[in-house]
């Protein structure tokens, strides 16, 4: 049994993450501070589910800027690893609010990092993000890609992360993998991104605003092969990394629309929109460092993963 911390727990990557080690039976501490971003009762339910399937689990509340929060969450006992997931996410919020991206994505990385430098924690595995390629003219995009020219100031602060990671990897020989996700879908996936927003608006007969006219172009990750890419990277030896964690395969704003309608069974009403500021033209992850280093294979394609995601969002309306 390793004891394992992770941060963001309550949220729609980190609560599958921490169900997969509860089912293998780790111990595990969440840490979350329950933020407003999307509505808190909803990150509140799956911690609640989490604890009704594992009483055993803990979800302490806390904000990682708070280095006495951090502190008490390692104060009872060691942490092997630490997995960290809590960041203010979302690239056009970013813009609204710069400073707090700053503060909760940098200083919160900080004082996370110092924490488990102090308390002697033996891996690391943070989350980075796609977008921190910008408008990358070559793809798919790899690792050994240039990353210098991040287009929103949330990219900026997943660079910076990537940075200070290995900065105390250097410095302490802490092993760190930085995880780029490129966008995750799947049950309890947050409600502001793309599938769960466009599933819902169809379900509910409302118009779908559209952005860039419906060209941008994503690669989407089942949520159930980011959390195999995770769990195979932890397992393995690593020292520092950066690994690409996406499908990839990529495709238009509009063709997924029409993946979604075919699952729902109903035609959208779509308000087509220019660009947004800081939204990236393309995602498109070359994923060959995380295959033949980590025997990483994603096995979800869209085809298979909206009508899993559907189901499960008509559960929850019925239920609701």
């Amino acid at each position: 049994m390793t004891r394992i911390l992770v941060t963001g727990a309550a949220g729609f990557i980190g609560s599958h993450v921490c169900e997969y080690f509860l089912s293998t039976g780790h111990s595990v501490i969440g840490l979350d501070n329950f933020n407003d971003y999307y509505d808190p009762s909803i990150k509140q339910k799956n911690c609640a589910d989490l604890k009704n399937r594992y009483p055993e689990f803990q979800c302490i509340w806390g904000d990682i800027r708070d280095a006495n929060s951090v502190s008490s969450a390692f104060s009872d006992a060691p942490f092997h690893t630490v997995i960290h997931l809590a960041a203010m996410a979302g690239v056009r919020p970013s813009l609204q609010n710069p400073a707090l991206y700053q503060d909760v994505n940098l200083t919160g990385t900080m004082t996370l990092f110092e924490a488990a430098r102090m308390h002697g924690v033996q891996k690391i595995l943070f989350a980075s993000s796609s977008s921190v390629y910008g408008n990358n003219h070559k793809v798919p995009f790899a690792e050994t890609d240039p990353v210098d020219h991040p287009i929103s100031p949330y990219a900026a602060t997943k660079k910076a992360g990537e940075l200070l990671a290995y900065t105390y990897h250097h410095l302490y020989q802490i092993p760190i993998a930085c995880l780029r996700f490129f966008t995750v879908y799947g049950p309890r996936q947050r409600p502001e991104m793309a599938i769960h927003k466009f599933a819902a608006s169809l379900l509910s007969g409302t118009p779908i605003d559209v952005y860039n006219q419906g060209l941008c172009e994503r690669d989407y990750t089942y949520i159930d092969d980011i959390v195999s890419g995770i769990v195979a990277i932890w397992e393995s030896d690593y020292t520092y990394d950066i690994v690409n964690l996406g499908n990839s395969d990529t495709i238009s704003t509009l063709d997924l629309i029409k993946k979604i309608e075919h699952s729902v069974g109903r035609s959208a009403k779509l308000n087509l929109l220019p660009a947004q500021p800081g939204d990236v033209d393309k995602t498109y992850a070359d994923i060959t460092h995380a295959n033949r280093t980590y025997g990483y294979s994603p096995r979800t394609n869209l085809d298979i993963g909206i009508p899993q995601f559907i189901d499960w969002l008509t559960a929850q309306e019925v239920a609701s």
